[in-house]
């Protein structure tokens, strides 16, 4: 089980306080989206643009880390807690823009294995600067090349085969994910490009097309698939038998998928 973003039902998206609660909630692994700052940092934030998830203006890229390190990125979450005379003060770790080393440090110290699936964002401005901004940080861990006959417990996803392609250039023994909103017709029966072990289909191609999760399985391809909240999906994914579900609600996600299955 992986949770998307941290614990995004509960806490602000990509705030460290999400992912240390989907860590405390017992999620095998976290989910997370990356820009790149005008400066080159990598960031842990979804939008292009910043108005949807913190109280600053404009487009990420242009923009500083130490200019987003101002900005509030959990107060829209519940905008009414400053009404609250009995809620406990915010923590920092609640507000701050979270960089993918620090989340990368949090994962490594836990004590215990988790697996970090990151997304590599595109279109951005700096194309494939992310992917080689992305490989060297994971060299800094050792996670980039692991040694034969071990995995890195990171694996890089997008929707932009483009991105997919610089990472398997770069990082030939990281895993990757192709991200879909729709499978395209050449990938309908269960295979992928060449040198992608995991197909990432969102939701709604399960539901329509619930076989196509054996067609990858077949294929010797895993199936992530995101974004899983309902509980009528998340029993779905456990019937068929998906490898990763990734989803904002990690406890009750866990909950769901540690039930036997329907299916012998």
């Amino acid at each position: 089980m992986v949770a998307h973003r941290g614990a995004a039902e509960t806490k602000a998206e990509h705030t460290l306080s999400a992912y240390i609660q989907a860590l405390e909630d017992g999620s095998d692994g976290l989910e997370c989206d990356v820009r790149l700052t005008a400066d080159q940092h990598l960031v842990c934030v979804h939008d292009r643009r910043l108005e949807r998830t913190s109280n600053g203006k404009g487009v990420l890229s242009a923009l500083q880390l130490a200019e987003l390190e101002q900005l509030d990125f959990g107060s829209w979450k519940n905008p009414w807690a400053e009404l609250d005379d009995e809620a406990d003060d915010p923590e920092p770790t609640s507000k701050s823009i979270l960089t993918l080393e620090r989340l990368l440090e949090t994962v490594h110290d836990w004590g215990r294995p988790v697996d970090l699936a990151i997304e590599a964002k595109h279109p951005t401005r700096y194309a494939g600067l992310v992917e080689r901004r992305l490989i060297d940080l994971l060299d800094r861990f050792g996670w980039a090349h692991p040694p034969a006959g071990q995995r890195s417990p990171v694996r890089v996803m997008s929707f932009s085969w483009m991105s997919v392609r610089r990472v398997r250039e770069l990082a030939p023994g990281l895993e990757t994910v192709y991200l879909m909103d729709r499978v395209p017709v050449r990938f309908r029966d269960g295979s992928l490009p060449a040198g992608v072990p995991i197909a990432g289909p969102r939701i709604k191609i399960l539901r329509k097309h619930p076989r196509y999760v054996e067609r990858c399985h077949q294929s010797g391809n895993q199936v992530h698939v995101w974004t899983v909240n309902k509980l009528a999906d998340l029993i779905l994914c456990r019937d068929l038998r998906v490898d990763a579900v990734i989803t904002d609600r990690p406890a009750k996600a866990i909950e769901v998928l540690s039930q036997a299955h329907d299916v012998p």
